[in-house]
């Protein structure tokens, strides 16, 4: 039966897809995809003659209009999202339409840009002793953040922190994360455009983050991680200690 598949494009490398996301994308006979973050390269296996369409400039509606109509003609259609499409993508909305209209989906998780960042960083979010707990977020700005999830808050807890959507936001960022106990000299990471050719990765104090991002262009496309993990390990792990018994 044919039907809307959500698929996670992943964070920018076309070989960073999923061979699943990858299959639907080959048998496809509509393509929307996010054509201001997802490379366009991941539509290279697609059939001739397929129909593509970029939904940076289509509101949800003509969105909507695209797939059902698709789906009513017989047609599959891969909807691509950046990364992972359960963070920040904006699925649920479009879900709750396609129920709606009886129109039936399935969503295809990929590779965030989260841990794209954290491969081109080469450390580990969640280090014994250090940090076991990784919190998502974003700064506030046009899209309103719930008053227990403001950034001081959350990073208060020291916990491995990743801060999407806030490139423009750098000096409201920082503030923040003093705000909630850090240090202007604490490292913290700009991970840009993670995992594409062009991608850039720093650590840099705290009290930096906003003036190089300003002196390297960086205003969009651009993931902020901060906590103790970036400190480095002083730990291992439980897991491979001879003394562990495994189960």
């Amino acid at each position: 039966m044919t039907k809307v598949y959500f698929l996670g494009a992943g964070p920018g490398d076309p070989e960073l897809i999923t061979v699943k996301a990858l299959r639907i994308i080959e048998k496809a006979d509509v393509i929307i995809y996010a054509d201001s973050l997802v490379n366009p390269e991941v539509c290279a296996t697609a059939r001739a003659g397929v129909e593509i369409y970029g939904s940076a400039s289509l509101t949800l509606e003509e969105i909507v209009d695209i797939m059902v109509s698709s789906v009513q003609q017989g047609k599959t259609v891969a909807r691509l999202h950046s990364g992972d499409p359960a963070i920040y993508g904006a699925i649920q909305e479009q879900m709750v339409a396609l129920d709606k209209q009886g129109i039936d989906y399935e969503v295809i998780p990929g590779v965030s840009s989260l841990f794209a960042a954290a491969a081109m960083l080469r450390t580990e979010l969640t280090l014994p002793d250090i940090s076991q707990t990784v919190i998502i977020t974003r700064m506030e700005g046009r899209t309103p953040v719930p008053g227990t999830q403001k950034l001081r808050e959350l990073a208060a807890h020291r916990a491995a922190l990743a801060i999407f959507l806030s490139t423009s936001l750098l000096e409201a960022v920082s503030a923040e994360l003093l705000a909630a106990g850090y240090s202007p000299e604490d490292p913290v990471a700009l991970v840009h455009r993670a995992s594409w050719q062009d991608g850039q990765a720093f650590k840099l104090p705290l009290k930096d983050l906003a003036s190089r991002a300003r002196e390297m262009g960086i205003n969009k496309q651009a993931l902020v991680l901060a906590g103790d993990f970036l400190k480095g390990g002083r730990g291992r792990s439980k897991l491979y200690d001879g003394d562990f018994k495994r189960g």
